[in-house]
C-alpha cells in the first residue's frame, strides 16, 4: 500500500507575512498602491472630515480607494463583499494595510465621492499625458448602455402609471372582497387568511409607491425635435429605459471618449437616455474644458484632433454645432454603407446564411404606390381612398418629410390590408394605426449640415479615417464589460451611478499606465 504525507488539519501555525512583499512589481495591485500613495493628491478628499480636534480616526481615503479599484478590477463591487475580501484576501489585506472598513464605509464612499472621484480620474490622466500614452491626434466617442439598480416593471409614462394604480385599487378592492368571505366562513384555515392578508398588504404597498411617486414628481420630458413625454421610473427616474442587441433594459448609457494611441479614456458620462444625438455636444464641452483645465491644450477641438463617433450620434444639429464650431470630425449617418461600393454585397456574405427566406421582413405594398399630391398635402392609398394628412416634419438628416396615415377604419375594412400592413391586426382594435407612409420633400431643398457630413466621410480620407473608430473604442468596452465584468450599475441616481463609470474608466486607464507608462517600483 502506498505511503503518504500525513495531513494534520488540527496544527496550529504561524505565519509571518510583510504587506508590501503581496504587492507585486508590475501587477495591477501595486500599479494601484505605488500611484496613489507616490503620484496623486489625495487631499480634495479631506475637507469631507471634520475629526481634527474631537471624534475618532476615520479610515485613510487611499486605503479606501485602494481596495475599491482593486475589487472592482476582479469584478466585485458589493460593500459587503469588499469588506469580506479585507478579512480573507492577503492582497486586500496588504492594500489596507490590515483595517477592515465597514461595508456602510465603503458605500458612502463610493456614493458620495463624485467630485472627488472625477479629481481623480482627470490626475490619472495627467499622467497619462506627462508619460506619453496620449496621442490628441484621434478621439473615438461610443455609448455602452447598461442596466442600474432599477426595475423596469415599474416604468411608464403618467398616464400608464395612473391606469396601474387604478388597476391595483381594483385588486385591493377584490382581495377585501375575498377576505371578508374567509373570516365568514368557519371551514377556512388560518393559512389561508394569513395568505390573503399577506397579498392585502402586498397590493396596497405597490399602489401607495405609485400615488406617493404620482404626487411628488413631474412628468419627464423627452429631449427630441418634438417635445414629448417619456417613461418615468419610481425606482431611479433618471434612468431610462432603452433598447439594446440583448433587449430591453433600465439603465443608463455610459459614454466613452477614447484616445487612438493607447486606448486610454479621455473623458466618461453616463447618460439616463437611450438616444445618442443630445449626447455629442455635452460631450465634447467637456472634453475642451477638462483639456484646458489639465494645461494640456487651450482649445483640443480646434487643435486638428479627429472625432469620429458612430451612426448613432449623427442628427443634423449635431452637424451644424461640428460646422460651426470647426470640429475636424468624421461621423456618417446610417446610409454610409450603402453608397459605398466596397459593402455592396456585404449582406450576401456576411449575413444570416442560415435564415429562412419565410422568416424575412414581409414586402409590402410600397410608398410609390401611393398617389402624393405635394400641392395639397394630400395621399390616395392603391385601394382609391384618402388618407389622413398627420403633417410635415424634419427627419434625422434634417430633410423635411410629410407624414400620412391611413384611418382606422377604413384600414381595417380593406381588401388589400394584408398586402398592404407589416401588421393586418394593428387595425383590428381602437388603439391601433392604419397604414403610415412618408414622402420627402426634397426635391428643390438646398444643401444641409448632414450633406456637409456625407462628403466628409464618403471621401477616401474620411473613409480611411472613420476605419479606425472601432478598433479604437469597442476594445475599451470589452475590456471593462468582460475582463473586468463591470457590465451593470449597482447604485442608483445619475451622481452615483457617475461616479462608478469614472472608476469603471479609472481601472481601464491604470491598467494602460502599467502596461504603457513608467511606474517605479
Amino acid at each position: 500500500m502506498p505511503r503518504f504525507i500525513p495531513l494534520n488539519y488540527q496544527q496550529n501555525s504561524m505565519v509571518v507575512i510583510n504587506y508590501l512583499d503581496q504587492l507585486q512589481s508590475g501587477t495591477f495591485e501595486h500599479a494601484i498602491h505605488h500611484l496613489i500613495d507616490e503620484r496623486l493628491d489625495l487631499s480634495v478628499f479631506y475637507p469631507k472630515y471634520q475629526n481634527d480636534a474631537t471624534g475618532r480616526p476615520a479610515y485613510d481615503p487611499a486605503a479606501l480607494l485602494k481596495i475599491i479599484l482593486f475589487a472592482y478590477s476582479k469584478g466585485i463591487t458589493s460593500s459587503r463583499e469588499i469588506q469580506w475580501c479585507c478579512e480573507t484576501n492577503v492582497i486586500f489585506k496588504a492594500l489596507s494595510c490590515d483595517t477592515v472598513p465597514h461595508f456602510t464605509t465603503i458605500a458612502n464612499f463610493v456614493s458620495g465621492r463624485r467630485k472627488e472621484i472625477e479629481k481623480v480620474f482627470e490626475h490619472v490622466l495627467l499622467i497619462c499625458h506627462t508619460q506619453g500614452l496620449l496621442g490628441n491626434e484621434l478621439f473615438a466617442i461610443d455609448g455602452c448602455k447598461m442596466s442600474s439598480n432599477a426595475a423596469k416593471e415599474w416604468s411608464g409614462t403618467f398616464k400608464e402609471l395612473k391606469e396601474k394604480r387604478a388597476k391595483l385599487k381594483r385588486q385591493i378592492r377584490y382581495q377585501m372582497r375575498e377576505h371578508e368571505k374567509l373570516d365568514k366562513c368557519e371551514a377556512a384555515d388560518e393559512v389561508r387568511k394569513q395568505r390573503a392578508a399577506q397579498t392585502i398588504d402586498t397590493l396596497n404597498k405597490a399602489h401607495d409607491k405609485i400615488d406617493a411617486f404620482l404626487k411628488q414628481a413631474a412628468p419627464r420630458m423627452g429631449k427630441g425635435k418634438r417635445i414629448q413625454e417619456v417613461k418615468s421610473n419610481i425606482t431611479d427616474n433618471e434612468s431610462g429605459k432603452m433598447t439594446t442587441s440583448k433587449g430591453t433594459i433600465q439603465g443608463y448609457n455610459g459614454v466613452a471618449t477614447v484616445d487612438k494611441k493607447h486606448q486610454v479614456i479621455v473623458d466618461a458620462q453616463v447618460f439616463g437616455e437611450g438616444q445618442e444625438h443630445h449626447t455629442l455636444q455635452p460631450v465634447l464641452v467637456n472634453i475642451q474644458d477638462r483639456f484646458r483645465r489639465l494645461a494640456i491644450s487651450e482649445d483640443i477641438l480646434k487643435a486638428q484632433t479627429i472625432i469620429t463617433a458612430d451612426t448613432g450620434f449623427a442628427n443634423e444639429s449635431n452637424m451644424q454645432y461640428l460646422h460651426d464650431n470647426g470640429v475636424n470630425a468624421y461621423i456618417p449617418d446610417n446610409r454610409f454603407r450603402s453608397r459605398d461600393p466596397k459593402f455592396s454585397e456585404q449582406k450576401q456574405k456576411y449575413g444570416k446564411r442560415h435564415q429562412d427566406k419565410t422568416s424575412r421582413k414581409k414586402t409590402v405594398i410600397p410608398a410609390s404606390e401611393f398617389s402624393f399630391d405635394p400641392v395639397n398635402n394630400s395621399c390616395v392609398c392603391p385601394a382609391g381612398n384618402i388618407i389622413s394628412f398627420r403633417g410635415i416634419r424634419e427627419n434625422d438628416q434634417g430633410i423635411k418629410t410629410a407624414y400620412f396615415e391611413g384611418k382606422l377604419l377604413q384600414c381595417r375594412h380593406c381588401d388589400k390590408k394584408t398586402q398592404c400592413m407589416h401588421n393586418p391586426s394593428a387595425a383590428d382594435h381602437r388603439k391601433g394605426a392604419g397604414r403610415q407612409v412618408s414622402f420627402r420633400l426634397d426635391s428643390n431643398r438646398p444643401p444641409n449640415y448632414t450633406d456637409w457630413m456625407k462628403h466628409r466621410v464618403d471621401s477616401p480620407k474620411g473613409k480611411q479615417i472613420y476605419s479606425h473608430r472601432m478598433s479604437v473604442v469597442e476594445p475599451v468596452f470589452g475590456n471593462i464589460g468582460t475582463n473586468k465584468k463591470l457590465n451593470r450599475f449597482s447604485l442608483r441616481g445619475k451622481d452615483k451611478v457617475q461616479t462608478q463609470w469614472y472608476l469603471y474608466c479609472l481601472i481601464h486607464n491604470i491598467e494602460k499606465l502599467k502596461n504603457y507608462g513608467q511606474l517605479a517600483a
